[in-house]
């Protein structure tokens, strides 16, 4: 999957904010369930948790990864990947999918104004068919451009009144989560977790759906 928007409004380092800010995500994001960081492994790596509704009838889903980030003069990259985590493992009420490699590479064009590319590799698991997980990447991804698109649009003025000096991902100094070893991690790879059967719930919708 690989999407691509041309933002005219919007500085890359505000899109690079809206990424990495947890607290606003809470405001933009529809489909969070549930975010949090959990440990850092370097001053531009850390773990994290993520888990996000699906449509019914669908179960929701949730991932581990490990993120990294770069930054240069006007580019701006974020990758992450699925890692398995001795505390957090894949639970009973979700199904557990694989980013098996996520990112975003933001390109500055002026001082308000940039590229914005977002790239992923992942498998939702579960028994869907090929053609509902390739029909809610087609759909869902363009519209997670454009809702990123709009909170960086008020990401300014949210971020003036809740901790304007707070950023971590660019001040590792204030930087809170616990240091881990990467060495307790392990690339969690898709053909060791469970596939749950939920085709036979698309079935009914299948004919419609497909149309």
């Amino acid at each position: 999957l690989h999407c691509k928007m041309i933002v005219k409004d919007v500085s890359a380092a505000t899109m690079f904010d809206v990424l990495h800010d947890s607290r606003y995500r809470k405001k933009w994001d529809v489909t969070m369930q549930e975010s949090f960081d959990i440990a850092r492994l370097s001053a531009n790596a850390d773990v994290g948790y993520y888990s996000w509704r699906c449509p019914i009838p669908l179960k929701n889903r949730d991932v581990v990864t490990l993120r990294s980030w770069q930054i240069t003069d006007d580019e701006y990259i974020m990758v992450n990947f699925s890692v398995k985590h001795p505390k957090f493992p894949p639970r009973s009420n979700l199904v557990r999918a694989v980013s098996i490699q996520t990112g975003y590479y933001i390109k500055a064009t002026g001082p308000n104004s940039c590229i914005f590319t977002y790239l992923s590799q992942a498998d939702p698991k579960g028994s869907l068919p090929k053609w509902v997980v390739n029909k809610a990447s087609q759909v869902l991804a363009p519209k997670v451009m454009k809702s990123v698109h709009k909170a960086g649009q008020e990401y300014s003025n949210w971020k003036s009144q809740n901790s304007p000096d707070l950023k971590p991902w660019l001040h590792p100094e204030q930087n809170t989560l616990p240091m881990m070893d990467p060495a307790e991690l392990s690339i969690q790879r898709a053909d060791s977790l469970e596939n749950v059967d939920e085709s036979s719930k698309l079935d009914a919708n299948e004919g419609e759906d497909s149309s």
